[in-house]
């Protein structure tokens, strides 16, 4: 075979070969962009109909595959995105609705009483104390509405100092005692002599212990049991307050601290509560860095506990 005919032979098998290398890399461009086609045209799809679809995709090529994968990823996210904005807009739209009928409903007892006395011609000391203590009810169902939306908005000036967590514990069983008292409450109390310090708000934490211990009066008061008990690690420091009541059922440990959850809906449907109580200390507690968690047994015990970063005297 004459040397012209072996290069004219390698010659067609050199074009050949690049021929099919340039077929190849033609058909995986034209399939790419067919699949990135497809792909767009599902996404918007779903997109437009706001459906909760995922992009589905059939190829070898992995580099599509994982763009897939990225692409349901944020999908999964978006769907979660709506559902807690669906959730909030809810619990925003009930609690704006809780609210107002339970202003309204002390509101009612005042004006109703006024009426009374105006058409009597009379004025009873009763029914003035208890108009004074409707009043009373009202402002506090305000101002834990406002603190709570001040809270969730980022706008609570929570100023930090150094706090005697002992002294602060004491004020707020003090603040207490009267009503203890008539209610014939066994109550409990470890303090110990060696003083916790801890950098916080003090009107904070004053206010997350009244709620919690208004909460265990109210709600175990079947029990006619308070507890307060002080301790500390290392690290931290813990506020326990415990009750003996009918506490909270497991179906409902993941909702005590959610907006508008009232102790009523786990415990007894004939105590009253407007649900902001637990939900305004958790947020404080948050805010300053620290937590409350609660364990409950029914009728045995049930522990709400503050816990706080412990500071070096």
């Amino acid at each position: 075979m004459s040397d012209e005919i072996m290069i004219f032979c390698l010659t067609v098998c050199i074009i050949f070969l690049a021929g099919i290398v340039i077929y190849q890399q033609f058909a995986f461009h034209t399939g790419t962009k067919a699949k990135l086609r497809e792909i767009s045209c599902k996404l918007k799809q779903i997109l437009d109909s706001n459906s909760d679809e995922k992009v589905m995709i059939f190829t070898d090529n992995k580099v599509l595959v994982e763009l897939a994968e990225q692409i349901n990823r944020m999908l999964e996210n978006r769907q979660k995105i709506k559902v807690e904005y669906r959730r909030s807009e809810m619990a925003s739209k009930r609690m704006l609705s809780n609210i107002s009928h339970d202003i309204k409903t002390p509101m009612t007892v005042i004006l109703g009483y006024l009426e009374i006395m105006r058409l009597n011609g009379i004025q009873s000391n009763e029914m003035m104390q208890k108009i004074e203590n409707t009043a009373h009810h009202v402002m506090e169902l305000i101002t834990q509405f406002f603190t709570l939306a001040k809270l969730e908005a980022g706008d609570m000036d929570l100023t930090l100092e150094k706090v005697n967590v002992n002294e602060a514990c004491r004020e707020n069983i003090l603040d207490f005692y009267e009503l203890l008292s008539q209610k014939e409450f066994q109550v409990e109390i470890d303090i110990p002599e060696q003083t916790f310090y801890t950098n916080t708000n003090k009107d904070a934490l004053q206010r997350m212990m009244y709620n919690l211990i208004s909460n265990a009066i109210r709600y175990g008061r079947e029990g006619k049991y308070l507890g307060v008990f002080l301790w500390a690690d290392q690290a931290h420091i813990y506020i326990d307050i415990a009750d003996r009541g009918p506490g909270i059922e497991k179906e409902f440990a993941e909702s005590v601290f959610d907006r508008l959850f009232t102790m009523e809906d786990s415990r007894n449907s004939s105590m009253q509560g407007n649900g902001l109580g637990l939900t305004i200390a958790k947020n404080l507690a948050l805010q300053l860095g620290g937590d409350i968690t609660f364990v409950s047994q029914p009728y045995q015990r049930t522990v709400f506990t503050i816990t706080l970063k412990k500071m070096a005297c």
